[in-house]
């Protein structure tokens, strides 16, 4: 569509770069829609596919600094496109085909996705062994060669959670590691939601009621005010069944239609359970001595 509705608009020199993540081949079919629906002749227009590579609350820093890959659907677009990322990026730019460049995002962030899985798993692990994860991987990301990535209740946002499948989707026969981690870091918000449950039944026989559970945290990340495809969201509506108090934190949102919204120091003073899901700043200030707590992503860890 996007395609469609700029073609009567290009002339001939205009550059067009998708930087969306999506399947490979997509700006092949962006191609083909030009095409098809062009005024002028597409053999003047260059078409680019570039992968952003920013992290959500420091954009614009990232936008300028990171190195970038570009791949042209000609040799040609890519160095037009280039001469335009270096009027702002200071970045190392690389040049490549437009398929390659497409794989690097999905290969990147399904890396990513690999990578907590293997945490993730570790956590579980070292739960059964009561061994503190985080000290654990510390240790063995002392090794020059070695660079594990922390564990959490899953993996959420728009990226690292979804760009896995559009690998798995076109070669499902091909990609056993890609889909056991997407199934081990989906696991893990349901290993956390079990938990809690049983921390939860312990702490109800010792003071004779359902306790209050504060829940610190709702986005998909540390630090923002993103909540796609959040693994802490899906953890407290798994907590609903407990038809308990849950009382929720979340400093990066003013307000939720979903969830009504604690300070965290009301949390502190009420919560019978404090349940850390999302390693926000404001949370790794707080002293929570004296206070039942079940960390999660590592807050009140020394590591």
């Amino acid at each position: 569509s996007a395609a469609r509705s700029i073609s009567p608009y290009l002339r001939k020199g205009n550059l067009i770069i998708v930087e969306s993540t999506s399947p490979v081949g997509t700006t092949e079919k962006v191609k083909r829609e030009i095409d098809k629906f062009a005024l002028c002749n597409t053999d003047e227009i260059h078409i680019c596919y570039c992968p952003e590579r920013v992290i959500p609350g420091n954009i614009l820093n990232e936008l300028v600094l990171n190195n970038r890959v570009i791949g042209g659907i000609r040799e040609m677009d890519a160095v037009v496109a280039k001469a335009f990322y270096e009027s702002f990026c200071k970045g190392e730019i690389q040049l490549t085909d437009v398929r390659t460049a497409e794989l690097v995002k999905l290969t990147e962030n399904t890396f990513r996705d690999v990578n907590i899985a293997f945490a993730n798993q570790l956590s579980i692990i070292c739960d059964n062994l009561n061994i503190d994860v985080h000290e654990l991987i510390h240790l063995s990301n002392q090794h020059p060669r070695v660079n594990i990535l922390k564990p959490g209740c899953g993996v959420g946002g728009h990226c690292i959670a979804i760009d896995p499948r559009f690998i798995a989707s076109a070669f499902p026969d091909l990609t056993e590691l890609i889909q056991v981690a997407r199934k081990v870091n989906n696991e893990k918000v349901e290993w956390v939601t079990k938990k809690i449950i049983e921390k939860a039944c312990i702490q109800q026989k010792k003071i004779g009621r359902k306790p209050k559970i504060g829940c610190l945290g709702l986005t998909f990340k540390a630090n923002v005010d993103d909540i796609r495809e959040s693994p802490a969201i899906k953890i407290v509506d798994n907590l609903k069944s407990l038809n308990t108090d849950l009382l929720i934190c979340e400093p990066n949102l003013k307000a939720s239609t979903d969830f009504e919204l604690k300070s965290l120091n009301y949390i502190l003073e009420y919560a019978d359970i404090i349940v850390i899901l999302v390693s926000h700043k404001e949370f790794k200030e707080v002293s929570f001595v004296n206070k039942i707590v079940y960390d999660f992503c590592g807050v009140t860890s020394s590591f």
